[in-house]
């Protein structure tokens, strides 16, 4: 890789990931181009395949009011034609190529995403950053994206688990940029259209908002003769970057909503916390206790295997650029609808009563930092963490320092953060249920 890269500034951090034995992970290099992209690339050559993913730093928090599903529907039309190709044009080159490109948004930001041979990648990468930079976005396939989007977000209203989750974000955001549906409301996504979609493409996918990671068989030559040039003809334009408003409903109730199911829906939780906030590692090994590590959690012990009352249930903490939420999803037969809300709510307070025993301390632990390499399986997936890991502002250094973030927690810790983050007088209760069945019994 040229020390110069354009003048950028360059730094190269080797990481190591312990999990029992030492896991060497490629050399990763990082630099700020004059434009404003920071780049990320990490040489690894066992096959001959490189993957690039950019991070573009907007989402649907982004959205525009009532042009919910923007920066979804904006993600979907990107291959749909660039400057000088039409779509079909771009699928045959793809095809011919074995190439895969793909996209999608989620609450803070889009990747986009493009997997090819290295031999190829003179040819493919002009397509990727074509549809980047120069998406046409076509009328009439617009039209079809957003119908068929439509159509995704009607069938999703005879989901049970799918409409407690929309209406637990839509309580608990009480209106901020995280309550509203990625994919947007039928209301919202009937508005959109072409110029709305090219006014959010002009605003946001910019490269001074964005992160390039290059992930595989990428050498010095391949960079300087395939990639530097188009990423240095990417013109940079000022961007504003707005704090979102985050006001959590502060104020517990329950929302019940009729539906004809043979099981109850439930969610249950409250807003919860960014990504960045120090107690994210204590929440971690106390979620994992509580509810985040499978058969062996206290609500699984108690909820399925002591008292039968449903086959699964789950919490997590939804932590994001701003602070997200902490939920507790389950499924149970209608009749047992109230009882299994009771023993949820007992394990809650339970956790924030006493100190966790030392073995389940132990126990989060090792899983947490055991199951960490899952993380680097693949070229895709060391190329989203990476980018997360600079969106998020976590350091190269991150996976040499996450297992001491995880093994320094104490049980002291879990038991502050079980008292600050699980707020049971704030809990939002979301059931979708037959209610009318429930009152006839």
């Amino acid at each position: 890789m040229r020390r110069q890269l354009v003048g950028a500034c360059l730094a190269v951090c080797s990481i190591f990931l312990f999990s029992g034995n030492a896991l060497s992970l490629p050399p990763v290099q990082r630099a700020l181009l004059d434009n404003g992209l920071v780049l990320l690339v990490s040489e690894e050559h066992s096959l001959p395949f490189i993957t690039f993913q950019l991070l573009v730093r907007t989402g649907s928090k982004d959205d525009p009011p009532g042009q919910e599903g923007l920066a979804d529907l904006c993600a979907s039309c990107l291959l749909f034609g660039s400057a000088g190709k039409t779509m079909v044009q771009i699928n045959d080159e793809l095809d011919f190529l074995g190439a895969q490109i793909s996209a999608s948004a989620d609450e803070d930001f889009t990747t986009v995403t493009l997997r090819v041979l290295t031999k190829d990648v003179g040819s493919a990468f002009p397509i990727f950053m074509g549809a980047l930079t120069r998406p046409t976005f076509p009328a009439a396939e617009v039209e079809k994206e957003r119908s068929r989007s439509l159509g995704a977000i009607q069938s999703s209203e005879d989901e049970p688990g799918v409409v407690a989750e929309k209406a637990f974000e839509k309580a608990v955001f009480n209106g901020g940029p995280y309550g509203h549906p990625t994919e947007g409301t039928r209301e919202s996504v009937s508005k959109l259209n072409r110029k709305a979609l090219s006014i959010f493409h002009q605003t946001h996918y910019l490269p001074n908002n964005s992160i390039l990671v290059v992930v595989g068989d990428i050498d010095e030559r391949l960079m300087r003769e395939h990639i530097m040039p188009l990423l240095e003809q990417w013109p940079s334009k000022a961007h504003r970057s707005e704090v979102p408003r985050t006001a959590f409903a502060d104020t517990g109730r329950t929302i019940k909503i009729d539906k004809a199911v043979t099981q109850s829906n439930i969610v249950v939780g409250n807003g919860g916390m960014a990504r960045d906030n120090p107690d994210y590692y204590g929440a971690l090994v106390m979620n994992y206790i509580l509810g985040g590590g499978s058969l062996s959690s206290r609500l699984m012990e108690e909820i399925r295997n002591k008292r039968g009352l449903a086959y699964s249930v789950e919490s997590f903490f939804q932590a994001q650029k701003y602070s997200g939420s902490f939920q507790i999803v389950l499924q149970t037969k209608t009749a047992s609808t109230n009882e299994s809300i009771a023993a949820v709510m007992e394990e809650v307070g339970r956790i924030r009563a006493d100190l966790v025993s030392p073995e389940e301390l132990e126990d989060a632990k090792r899983y947490l930092v055991g199951t960490f390499p899952q993380r680097f399986s693949s070229q895709s997936k060391i190329a989203s963490f990476f980018g997360q890991v600079e969106y998020y502002g976590l350091g190269l250094d991150y996976p040499e320092r996450y297992p001491s973030l995880i093994n320094s927690v104490t049980a002291e810790e879990v038991l502050r953060i079980a008292r600050t983050y699980l707020r049971p007088d704030e809990f939002i209760a979301v059931v979708v249920a037959d209610f009318k069945a429930m009152e006839a019994k």
